[in-house]
């Protein structure tokens, strides 16, 4: 779906809600020049304190943390029973329900606790530079990251991210602590916003790819985009979009959440008599009479369509699928996934045939 063009307000134009400002959907007149929301308006931590993120996947590392693991070692989750080894096994790990079955001694392993490590991807290509309800899908995008990073941290835990722009991917190193997560999202309010028709050399595929190549150790993985890929006009859900092999691959060693960041008129076109459709990618540009009914519903259809094979690519890749909206409330939304993917996360992320879980 492409940015709606209007015309801007005259100089001086003091607009119905009394402000000589439109807020975030001045995104849509002219390119945003910095964040539409505020750092510490991102997540209401203390509202959040009391979700979990759940974690279905085991990790490998070096620390000790809150997560199963792969390996045995000191932990609280019971693994396989072996025999007692003499002078180096403690006594107090004997299994007895093994040990009167077989009448030979036998302890019971623990797998190891292991730290999470959590690297958001976040696509900042010129699509999600605007929005026409109170915040741009970008800084959506951001707040998203900062609700998701706020449930999922214990003691311990890191935290890192990459931003992709058109022409490169920015990368934030994983760093454990709150105040190293306010800095992580500090720095991507920060980056400087893409200007739009930048010659594309990188699409959310090279992305996610750039993920898997840098970050090999087994955690959480959030891919943050619109999912929209400049130009592509196909809409049959049983074409898989280019950024759907490289979702699989990053789902095979780890558990990843997509969150899909939209705005209202994405959804529901709205009637505002003619405007410029633009592509902020492309150098697609055409006026739309929107007060059309016939044509209003071909874009509302098309959309549709388009978001339904987002939706069925994500089912196929195995991964967790968080749809939020500019115009609604992201944490009551993450809220209501979370609570739904406490009872889902264990079939949904369940690999490949072959490899470890």
């Amino acid at each position: 779906m492409t940015a709606p063009d209007f015309a801007p307000p005259p100089s001086g134009t003091t607009l119905a809600n009394g402000r000589g400002d439109v807020g975030a959907a001045e995104s849509v007149l002219r390119e945003p020049s910095g964040p539409t929301i505020p750092l510490n308006k991102l997540a209401p931590e203390a509202a959040l304190r009391r979700l979990e993120l759940t974690v279905v996947r085991r990790l490998e590392g070096f620390l000790q943390g809150d997560h199963l693991g792969l390996l045995p070692g000191p932990g609280s989750d019971l693994n396989d029973a072996r025999m007692y080894v003499p002078g180096e096994d403690d006594v107090r790990r004997m299994d007895w329900a093994v040990t009167a079955r077989t009448t030979i001694p036998h302890v019971r392993d623990t797998m190891a606790d292991r730290e999470l490590e959590v690297w958001a991807l976040l696509d900042a290509s010129p699509s999600m530079n605007w929005g026409t309800a109170g915040i741009t899908k970008r800084d959506l995008g951001i707040a998203a990251i900062a609700t998701l990073g706020f449930i999922s941290q214990k003691m311990g835990d890191r935290f890192g991210g990459l931003v992709m722009h058109s022409d490169s991917v920015r990368r934030f190193p994983a760093r454990s602590g709150r105040q190293a997560l306010y800095g992580l999202l500090g720095r991507m309010l920060e980056d400087p916003i893409e200007k739009d028709n930048q010659p594309a050399a990188l699409g959310l595929a090279e992305g996610i790819e750039a993920l898997i190549r840098t970050q090999r150790r087994r955690g959480m993985r959030l891919v943050v985009s619109d999912f929209l890929s400049p130009g592509e006009i196909e809409l049959d859900v049983n074409s898989p979009p280019e950024w759907e092999r490289p979702l699989r691959r990053l789902a095979v060693r780890n558990q990843v959440l997509c969150v899909e960041v939209t705005d209202a008129g994405e959804i529901e076109f709205p009637d505002v008599g003619e405007l410029l459709i633009r592509d902020p990618e492309t150098d697609f540009a055409r006026y739309v009479n929107t007060s059309d009914p016939r044509a209003r519903k071909l874009i509302d259809g098309a959309s549709q369509a388009q978001r339904t094979r987002i939706a069925t690519a994500m089912r196929r890749a195995g991964v967790g699928h968080i749809r939020l909206r500019t115009d609604r409330d992201w944490v009551a939304d993450i809220a209501r996934f979370v609570l739904t993917y406490r009872r889902t996360a264990a079939v949904l992320h369940t690999p490949p045939q072959g490899v470890s879980k």
